[in-house]
């Protein structure tokens, strides 16, 4: 057990890991019990710690540090051609900020990203329940912003997001899995780059990097990007 801001940290138990095939791992969640808002979790977030539904955490491996914290400075980002072509493909989309709530619409595209991207990943198999329980807190400033085409209405992509003291979280986005072209992970962070600017917020945090993970590597590809390492934040450098 450790201790922050009056605030305990509990290890849990080790389990295989959810990104790296054959490996153990174990994270270091905010004890539950104590009441989390969105000053105290800003401020955790700033040390790399994420939330899954209420709980907040970080890996914590005794004997790897793949996964590294990142976050955009907005201010210094520059798109790629490739981003750039994602966002120019995706103009014709709405962006719809809905309040933290079951939608069966949301749910079933959700259920169809996983198993078109993410098969026999562990989530799966979601009922509406773990849906809802990953997604929502109960304390944080969280948002579900719908991404419509224009032109017939129809739901591609929802993004699941966390307004910070600093920055936006993305917490998590599904889309419609048969729409590569589009690129809509890539387009969703563009549009939250976007808005961190709107609501002068100088970052977007992404969660984790894992250099080993092929499903992370899109994260690298946002430049300049910055990495928690060593107790501090500090320019991104692939090696």
């Amino acid at each position: 057990m450790a201790s922050h801001s009056n605030l305990d940290f509990y290890l849990s138990p080790p389990h295989p890991c959810g990104y790296l095939p054959g490996q153990t791992a174990t994270n270091l969640f905010a004890n539950p019990k104590v009441a989390m808002d969105i000053t105290r979790y800003s401020a955790l977030a700033r040390l790399g710690f994420r939330r899954s539904g209420r709980l907040v955490y970080r890996p914590h491996c005794p004997r790897c540090s793949a996964c590294l914290a990142v976050r955009i400075p907005v201010d210094q980002f520059q798109p790629n051609r490739s981003q750039q072509r994602a966002w120019k493909i995706n103009q014709d989309l709405s962006a719809i900020c809905c309040p933290v709530e079951f939608r069966a619409e949301h749910f079933d595209l959700f259920y169809r990203y996983l198993k078109g991207r993410h098969a026999k990943g562990g989530m799966d198999n979601s009922t509406p329940e773990d849906y809802l329980s990953f997604i929502a807190s109960g304390w944080s400033e969280t948002s579900l912003i719908e991404f419509r085409d224009a032109k017939n209405n129809k739901l591609l992509a929802v993004a699941v997001t966390d307004t910070l003291t600093d920055g936006i979280s993305a917490v998590y986005s599904f889309f419609d899995p048969t729409l590569k072209r589009r690129s809509l992970g890539v387009y969703i962070i563009l549009w939250e780059i976007n808005e961190a600017k709107r609501l002068n917020l100088p970052y977007v945090y992404l969660g984790y990097w894992i250099k080993a993970c092929q499903k992370m590597q899109y994260k690298s590809a946002f430049r300049p990007l910055e990495v928690y390492q060593s107790k501090k934040w500090s320019i991104f450098e692939e090696t």
